[in-house]
């Protein structure tokens, strides 16, 4: 509060005729945020800054005592279904004062007014004083000026600070704009890892650079070192490449939602994740992860996924394959494995966008020859481990004795869904597998569509805190 004040007080004894407070979990992205925040022409203005949870640094509500008060305006603002400049009684963190009108005259951070009976805190000392200066305060949402990391609680430590810092970076990379770094500042090059595993495995196509670059940013983030595998492009395949690979449909197979057979991009996601398992048994990988390049990373990923995977050897349990993002696909509660926190047994599920996998699990999905009777790879998964439901599709499986079970809450999520603008789902937009004169699209797919239950997205389960 003394700092702020002395800075306030600074600018008037140089006759500013404005000041713009930035606290240093604030990082600006747009380079026209100050033009934009003095041609708004308030007394006390603050571009609206986003976060990866509920947090902002705005309130729209205000108790007679002091508190926050929920509203009916903060989430339509903070999710931008309203645009604008608007009235509010509360700006943090970042924001504008323009030092010309009369009324900002007698704002102030310290002391605080003499009427004054509120939380000793430098934010509400000063919401305060513009109430009793008679200085509008408004918050501004029209564009994305840049973002403010949630703070940690009491009994948090920094290297929470930095956890949350580092997703941060990581929500900025999937939603933009990407932060960049002053070119200022210059850091030592940070250790990577495996995390414990064997290999960490990236899966992307070729002509998907865009995802390829900004899932090694994320990764170096995490300070995570990948083995970028080149995915088989299913578009590129003709009938006599799908021959000679011995790939053959699996007898009545037909999509659940679309009525469609196989795809082309379904096959080469197939195959893709085929070969890292042949990868896995030919080097003796015992422990791996495989990432396919659409993932977005939940807080501290590393230091989750370590700690169950210490957990689930010490509490000496055997296991296939994990899954760390997944859809579930059935209601129904799934049982907790003992012993082992935030970890179930899996019931039927989609995706294969991130999972560990072991060694004796990759020689299990391979036993069973399953290029020459084909389906997607994430019907292929719960046929392995009997949770599938049609059993007309499990009988040219066996055995099927997968152990598989899941991280809850998720690790990981997907960056996009169906229907989300600008982006293409490379094994729902193919055409079919042996008829490339008929296309397909997501149009129909149950799949690719947000998890029912509303886990996922950009206001999760470990984002719950709003202010």
């Amino acid at each position: 509060m003394k700092l702020k004040q002395e800075a306030l007080t600074y600018a008037r004894e140089q006759q500013a005729d404005y000041i713009l407070f930035v606290d240093t979990d604030s990082i600006l992205t747009n380079n026209q945020t100050l033009k934009f925040l003095m041609a708004q022409n308030k007394s006390v203005v603050a571009p609206m800054l986003d976060s990866q949870t509920f947090y902002s640094n705005f309130w729209c509500g205000i108790t007679p005592q002091g508190y926050y008060r929920r509203t009916a305006d903060y989430f339509p603002t903070k999710n931008r279904q309203r645009v604008g400049c608007f009235r509010v009684p509360m700006v943090y963190a970042t924001f504008l004062i323009d030092l010309r009108k009369e009324e900002t005259s007698q704002l102030a951070f310290y002391p605080p007014h003499p009427n004054y009976t509120w939380a000793f805190d430098d934010i509400i000392v000063f919401a305060y004083s513009c109430q009793e200066a008679g200085a509008e305060v408004h918050v501004c949402n029209q564009h994305h000026f840049g973002y403010i990391n949630v703070p940690v609680k009491a009994h948090q430590t920094l290297e929470d600070d930095r956890a949350n810092f580092v997703h941060l970076t990581l929500e900025a990379m999937v939603d933009g704009p990407p932060m960049q770094r002053s070119r200022y500042i210059s850091l030592l090059p940070r250790p990577l890892t495996k995390m414990g595993f064997d290999e960490i495995f990236l899966i992307n196509l070729v002509r998907r650079p865009d995802r390829r670059q900004r899932m090694l940013a994320s990764l170096q983030e995490l300070e995570i070192v990948p083995r970028v595998v080149d995915a088989v492009d299913g578009s590129a395949l003709n009938s006599s490449d799908i021959k000679v690979l011995g790939v053959d449909l699996l007898p009545g197979y037909y999509d659940p939602f679309s009525g469609r057979t196989l795809t082309k991009g379904e096959v080469g996601c197939f195959l893709s994740h085929y070969n890292i398992w042949k990868e896995i048994v030919s080097r003796g990988l015992e422990q791996s992860v495989v990432f396919e390049d659409d993932v977005r990373f939940e807080a501290a990923f590393p230091a989750r996924l370590q700690r169950l995977m210490k957990e689930l050897e010490q509490a000496q349990q055997d296991w296939d394959l994990i899954y760390l993002g997944r859809k579930q696909v059935n209601d129904e509660d799934e049982a907790p494995v003992k012993g082992v926190r935030n970890l179930v047994v899996a019931g039927y599920s989609y995706w294969t966008l991130a999972y560990a996998i072991s060694y004796h699990g990759a020689q299990k999905l391979l036993a069973t020859k399953p290029l020459s009777k084909m389906l997607p790879v994430d019907e292929y998964l719960p046929i392995m481990y009997d949770k599938h439901p049609n059993e007309d599709y499990k009988r040219h499986f066996t055995p099927r004795n997968l152990l598989v079970f899941s991280a809850h809450p998720l690790l990981v999520y997907p960056t996009h869904y169906a229907g989300d603008s600008n982006w293409l789902s490379d094994t729902e937009t193919s055409t079919i597998w042996d008829d490339d004169t008929k296309t397909t699209d997501w149009v129909g797919s149950q799949k690719t569509q947000r998890d029912s239950r509303g886990s996922a997205g950009h206001l999760r389960s470990t984002a719950r805190d709003e202010l």
